[in-house]
């Protein structure tokens, strides 16, 4: 695990990694371009809203084909990627909101969900220098449908839902801001909770909560790398990494969330997504032989589809 993490926070530190979401991207840049001001601005409040929904499609099929596969294959996958960037003066409040859904279907498997997941962040911050602010961050993260871990084609056992888990963290600290496209948060006191409302899963103790318990509690260090670069007006790059560890079990076990995403568009309609998730949750032991230990979740999506982006501006 050690060594992973190594890896994570080298690459982290090569790439950065952005503090918004995918829709955030050149609007966000110029946001944090405008939060660096003189203490004597007069800025009147403003509001920057917008956002972008992709909609990406795949589809095959085969007729007697000797390699082998399925005879038809489906895959749908969605984002809606939403923000509310507020700024009066040095103070600056920068919402997002991103929700992914995406679904499967094959002639073998049947309709199978690929992903699910909503992501809030929000975060007040005070600007103090043109390189420094002091704030708060509150993350929301969840899921919006059932999922399941599918023991044979017919048998399906449910291992989440929405709130089942959620993950909050409230968290005061200091952000680092050494150019437009790369910034650091760092807290020493972070308030976290794991949120598992469904009685069988809590009867379970899954995801870390006490067995029949619905909420756990943590306190510890929370930081988050951001970075995002536009290559050019096309091509595009965002990373965000979160790294907590909990003060009072396992500090060593740090649990890691760690999102990718290379955009190319095609066109005002059409773009190309490379999406590269990585999750270490150290309470999270669902894996190994006897389905009992943490291990690194990795996903990864490669799509071409719609892609329309909105704002107020």
């Amino acid at each position: 695990m050690r060594k992973f993490l190594w890896m994570a926070l080298l690459l982290s530190a090569g790439y950065g990694v952005h503090a918004q979401d995918e829709t955030v991207k050149k609007l966000q840049a110029d946001s944090d371009r405008n939060i660096a001001k003189d203490a004597n601005d007069t800025t009147k409040m403003t509001w920057k809203t917008g956002g972008v929904f992709n909609l990406n499609i795949a589809q095959g099929s085969l007729s007697n084909w000797s390699a082998g596969g399925d005879k038809f294959s489906l895959a749908l996958n969605s984002l809606l990627s939403t923000y509310a960037f507020y700024q009066n003066g040095r103070n600056h409040w920068d919402n997002t909101l991103d929700l992914n859904l995406g679904y499967m279907n094959t002639t073998s498997l049947g309709t199978r969900k690929n992903d699910d997941r909503i992501d809030l962040v929000s975060k007040y911050a005070y600007d103090v220098g043109k390189k420094w602010d002091v704030g708060a961050l509150f993350n929301f993260r969840s899921q919006i449908l059932k999922g399941y871990d599918y023991n044979t084609d017919t048998s399906k056992i449910l291992t989440s839902q929405f709130l089942s888990p959620a993950y909050l963290l409230l968290s005061p600290g200091v952000t680092y801001k050494p150019s437009k496209t790369f910034s650091i948060f760092v807290s020493p006191v972070t308030a976290r909770w794991t949120v598992v409302m469904n009685d069988s899963l809590s009867a379970r103790g899954a995801y870390g909560v006490d067995t029949g318990r619905h909420v756990k509690t943590e306190f510890g260090a929370f930081a988050t790398v951001n970075f995002f670069k536009e290559f050019n007006k096309s091509i595009s790059f965002k990373s965000r990494a979160d790294f907590y560890s909990n003060y009072l079990h396992n500090p060593q076990n740090i649990d890691v969330y760690w999102t990718n995403l290379l955009s190319m568009k095609l066109g005002k309609l059409f773009a190309i997504n490379y999406a590269v998730d990585l999750i270490y949750d150290d309470d999270v032991r669902l894996f190994g032989p006897e389905g009992k230990s943490a291990r690194p979740q990795i996903r990864s999506m490669l799509g071409i589809g719609l892609s329309y982006r909105f704002s107020n501006r």
